[in-house]
C-alpha cells in the first residue's frame, strides 16, 4: 500500500477516511456500476454472524493501483489459518475479498461505494473489527444467514449495563426498521443478534449482549453516536417481494 495509515497521508489529504472521499473519487462509470450491481446479485458467500475473532486495522490508505479505491490491512490470527487469495472475509459484516496476506495480516480492497454505504469509513489505525470467514458446507449454522451485503448503517443511541449484560440501542432508517422485528435476527457489525424490542416512534431497536459476547465482538468498544453496519434478515425482503408480486398479479374486479 502507498501509506501506512491515513494519519500518515500527505497533508494535502484530509485526516479521516470519510473526508478523504473527495468528489473525484466519488465519480464512477455508471454503466460499469450497473453491470457490477447485476453481478453482485448472485450470492457467492454466506456467513452466520458468529464472529470468529476481533482483528485490528494495521494500515489504511489509497490503493497503489489507483482508480479511487482504498486498501485495508488487518492483523488477524484465526481467519488466516486456511486463507487463500480471493477468499471472502466479513469485516464488521461487510463481505470483502482478500487481495494479499501473510502470516500476520491480510489486505482487502475498499471501493468508494463500499465506504459510502458502510461504517468502514470511520476506521482508523488500531481500530478493532469483527472477522468471520465464509460459511463452508460442513460448518454449523450458529447464527442466521448473513450475506455480508450491508443494507445501511445505524447510530448507537445508548449502551447501558444490567448486571453483567449490556443493553444496546441503535437508531436506524425507517426503510430498514420495517424489516426488524422483536425476537427476529439482525446483523450489527456482522454480529448475529436477537432483537429484543422495536420502537417505530423513535426509529430504534435494542438488543442485549451477554458477558461472553461482550468480550468477543467490537460493539461494546464503540461509543454513543458512532455508526454500526446493519444487515436485516433476508427472509423479510423475500416475503415483501413475494407479497408485492402477488398483489400486482391480482386481477382487478
Amino acid at each position: 500500500m502507498g501509506t501506512h495509515s491515513l494519519n500518515l497521508l500527505p497533508k494535502a489529504f484530509p485526516p479521516t477516511l470519510a473526508s478523504s472521499l473527495r468528489p473525484n473519487l466519488l465519480r464512477f462509470d455508471s454503466t460499469r456500476h450497473r453491470r457490477s450491481r447485476r453481478q453482485n446479485l448472485s450470492i457467492r458467500s454466506v456467513f452466520t454472524g458468529i464472529v470468529e475473532e476481533m482483528g485490528h486495522v494495521k494500515d489504511l490508505g489509497l490503493a497503489d493501483h489507483g482508480g479511487g479505491g482504498f486498501d485495508l490491512k488487518i492483523g488477524a490470527r484465526v481467519v488466516l489459518e486456511d486463507v487463500k487469495l480471493g477468499d471472502s472475509i466479513a469485516v464488521n459484516g461487510t463481505c470483502l475479498t482478500v487481495t494479499h496476506f501473510d502470516t500476520e495480516a491480510f489486505t482487502v480492497g475498499l471501493a468508494p461505494e463500499t465506504l459510502r454505504k458502510t461504517s468502514l469509513e470511520e476506521l482508523e489505525r488500531g481500530s478493532l473489527v469483527n472477522l468471520e470467514r465464509a460459511l463452508q458446507p460442513v460448518s454449523r449454522m450458529g447464527g442466521h444467514v448473513v450475506q455480508g451485503h450491508v443494507d445501511g448503517t445505524g447510530v448507537i443511541v445508548s449502551m447501558e449495563a444490567e448486571g453483567d449484560s449490556l443493553w444496546g440501542k441503535v437508531r436506524a432508517d425507517k426503510a430498514l426498521l420495517k424489516y426488524i422485528v422483536p425476537k427476529g435476527f439482525v446483523a450489527v457489525d456482522g454480529t448475529s443478534l436477537t432483537v429484543v424490542d422495536v420502537s417505530d416512534e423513535d426509529s430504534c431497536f435494542n438488543f442485549m449482549l451477554v458477558a461472553y459476547t461482550q468480550l468477543n465482538v467490537v460493539i461494546p468498544t464503540k461509543k454513543v453516536g458512532q455508526k454500526v453496519n446493519l444487515e436485516v434478515d433476508i427472509m423479510g425482503k423475500y416475503v415483501e417481494r413475494l407479497l408485492l408480486s402477488m398483489n400486482n398479479n391480482t386481477p382487478q374486479v
